[in-house]
């Protein structure tokens, strides 16, 4: 098994690296590739030293399996066909194939053997925001359908990269040491001791990109005709990403159902005592696999309704273990070339 990774001095690339040692991921050998500025550079994988080469136009693919792509949605569009051309398996990601209709859009947790059809060779990995929130949505979804969903997310630093949390945490020294905040270079304001209303581009409808992917992708990813509407809000927090989700259901569901059913289904904790103010919360959630889940209640606005909270680590979940999760999975089911 020969294993790729392209952007491996980003923070997601560096975040596979940890998790394909961690779950002993069945590889022989690791190719790492990145840009000119990080062309070079060396990291420990497993007691053996990898040195980043290069990301160029040629055959250097020719061998491998798998490729864990995390460089950005132009240099996958740019190097899909010399990732795939000799059979590899590109999993991307990047916003650059989503939703598109000939290439899966998974989360192993619900549409894990959609990965078996792809037909380009690519299969996407969802929004952080979207994988966090559907995973702990299927199990109630198979109660009762889920009509509609309004979610607003609080996500940290993180979801914009590594020099997003530098900036982050460079914000907060000046403002010690002089008071003000001169470096907004990441972001489109200060984002120390504040919160923005805004994640991506704003579109034509007054709602931004990433707002706009929670709605195309849950329908894609649950085959489901749900709406989802959602506000995406940057918040001063480093690592892990918060929602608060309201959903109504075609029938009027418990909350004893809704807890049942999240403590038993895959890739979800349920941490939910809200008498005793236990309830989850981003430090805790932060680099750890599971999305976390309290707060569950019926929502008093809506007699299908409920709604709870979620936390989880965008860098794992949200991106580098959902990847390697569908890795596993081609795996075992043996569809690799």
């Amino acid at each position: 098994m020969r294993v790729a990774i392209v952007g491996a001095s980003g923070a997601v690339g560096q975040e596979l690296m940890r998790i394909l040692a961690e779950r002993n991921f069945p590889i022989d050998d690791l190719v790492l590739f990145g840009s000119e500025r990080s062309a070079g550079r060396k990291y420990s994988f497993k007691g053996r030293d990898y040195e980043v080469k290069f990301l160029r136009h040629n055959d250097d693919f020719k061998d491998v399996d798998i490729a864990f792509t995390s460089a950005g949605a132009g240099t996958s569009k740019e190097f899909l066909g010399d990732i795939t051309k000799y059979g590899a398996v590109m999993i991307d990601n990047s916003s650059a194939f989503r939703m598109d209709n000939d290439v899966p859009l998974v989360v192993p947790e619900i549409n894990a053997e959609d990965a078996l059809d792809r037909p380009r060779g690519v299969i996407a990995n969802p929004n952080c925001t979207t994988i966090m929130m559907v995973v702990v949505l299927y199990p109630i979804e198979r109660l009762s359908h889920i009509k509609k969903v309004h979610v607003a997310s609080y996500q940290s630093a993180s979801g914009a990269g590594a020099a997003a949390m530098a900036e982050l945490e460079q914000q907060y020294k000046e403002m010690v040491e002089h008071g003000k905040v001169t470096t907004i270079s990441k972001f489109p304001h200060q984002l120390a001791y504040n919160v923005i209303p805004q994640i991506d581009k704003m579109t034509e409808t007054d709602y931004t990109k990433e707002e706009m992917k929670m709605f195309n992708e849950t329908q894609k990813i649950m085959h489901s005709d749900v709406r989802t509407s959602a506000t995406c809000v940057r918040v001063s927090s480093l690592r892990s990403h918060s929602e608060s989700v309201w959903f109504e259901t075609e029938r009027p569901l418990s909350v004893e159902e809704i807890r049942r059913a999240l403590q038993s289904a895959p890739g979800v904790t349920l941490v939910d005592d809200p008498q005793n103010y236990v309830y989850p919360m981003p430090l805790e959630s932060a680099g750890k696999d599971d999305v976390y889940v309290g707060r569950v209640r019926k929502d008093l606005a809506d007699d299908n309704g409920c709604t709870l909270w979620l936390t989880g680590d965008q860098i794992r979940k949200g991106a580098a273990l959902n990847a390697i999760q569908i890795g596993e999975y081609l795996v075992k089911s043996g569809s690799l070339k």
